[in-house]
């Protein structure tokens, strides 16, 4: 049975990964600060609180463990926070990244998954985004993110420590079995915040624009359910622990969902009436962000289960439901 280190493992995406990973029978340790993430979103495996800028805490780690692959989903995420406090961003995303890395070295780990962004991309030249468009990163965030893309390539020459970088926009939707879900704290993403105001957690949402060049007026953007991207996370995983060189992916839904869409279908599948405040552009928006998964498709054998936007919808629905609402007997507030 090969031991997987997952970082960040108590955060939404970190989380489905472990219970993945679980019922693919490989053994998990989960290494997380909690500072974004929830030790009850770990459904088994081992649990270890720490920071990765705590570089004992990962010499202990690596030296009670032999780890097959370390997953990486330790990231700061928001945009406009990493504009406006850059530290924090390069501090976590860069410095202790490097952490990690100096310790896998030192341990003869050799399989890095990177939950990297297609915010690396920058204002998109042309769409759908392959892995060949510009890297032109417009904020700290996106730069954090392709500063270690870097790094990683230079630790494979230097080392041969071979990675797969996986960039994507939107992870979506929740556990299938409704065990697990998204619950961000602000909730900055479209989905979760649409099914809130479905639920009556919030009073309406909030559209930017509606006069994009696209067939709505509104945003196009790239959902992918949680459970396909961790399934493209766990193919990479496997083909490095299987020897395959250093990787790069785009991952998306192939097509692209506008905002008008989501408010739709989050109608007929909750049957609320989800009330809509119409809002100028917000600056930096483009009308189009949708991202060319083919060549993951056909180097990974990765096909996505959950391609649909109802199903989407319909598996944050009941996790909102389940967990935020009191169905279930869960707890009424996050």
């Amino acid at each position: 049975m090969k031991k997987i280190l997952v970082v960040g493992g108590a955060g939404y995406i970190g989380s489905h990964m472990v219970k993945m990973l679980l019922a693919k029978g490989y053994e998990v340790v989960t290494l997380d600060n909690l500072e974004n993430g929830f030790q009850d979103a770990v459904v088994g495996g081992e649990f270890v609180l720490g920071d990765l800028a705590d570089r004992n805490c990962l010499n202990d780690l690596f030296t009670a463990n032999k780890f097959a692959g370390v997953m990486h989903f330790a990231s700061h995420i928001q945009v406009g926070e990493s504009v406006q406090n850059p530290g924090k961003y390069y501090q976590n995303n860069v410095a202790n990244t490097l952490n990690l890395l100096d310790a896998m070295v030192a341990n003869n780990v050799n399989a890095f998954i990177f939950s990297s962004t297609a915010a690396i991309f920058g204002e998109p030249e042309y769409t759908p985004i392959d892995e060949k468009h510009p890297k032109q990163p417009i904020n700290p965030y996106g730069l954090s993110k392709w500063m270690i893309e870097q790094v990683l390539a230079d630790f494979d020459k230097a080392h041969g420590l071979k990675s797969c970088c996986l960039r994507y926009f939107n992870a979506a939707g929740a556990d299938p079995e409704g065990e697990l879900g998204e619950r961000h704290d602000p909730e900055t993403h479209l989905i979760p915040l649409v099914l809130q105001a479905a639920s009556g957690r919030r009073k309406n949402i909030t559209v930017f624009g509606k006069d994009y060049d696209t067939p709505d007026g509104t945003c196009i953007r790239d959902y992918i359910h949680i459970t396909d991207l961790c399934q493209a996370h766990l193919l990479a995983l496997e083909k490095l622990m299987d020897g395959a060189d250093s990787m790069a992916f785009n991952l998306g839904n192939g097509q692209g969902f506008s905002v008008q869409e989501v408010i739709d279908v989050a109608r007929e599948v909750t049957g609320q009436e989800i009330p809509v405040v119409e809002s100028e552009r917000r600056e930096g928006d483009p009308a189009r962000l949708v991202a060319d998964s083919s060549l993951a498709r056909k180097r990974l054998g990765w096909k996505p289960e959950y391609a649909e936007l109802s199903t989407i919808i319909k598996h944050a629905w009941l996790w909102e439901k389940n967990f935020f609402c009191g169905e279930g007997g869960k707890q009424e507030t996050a």
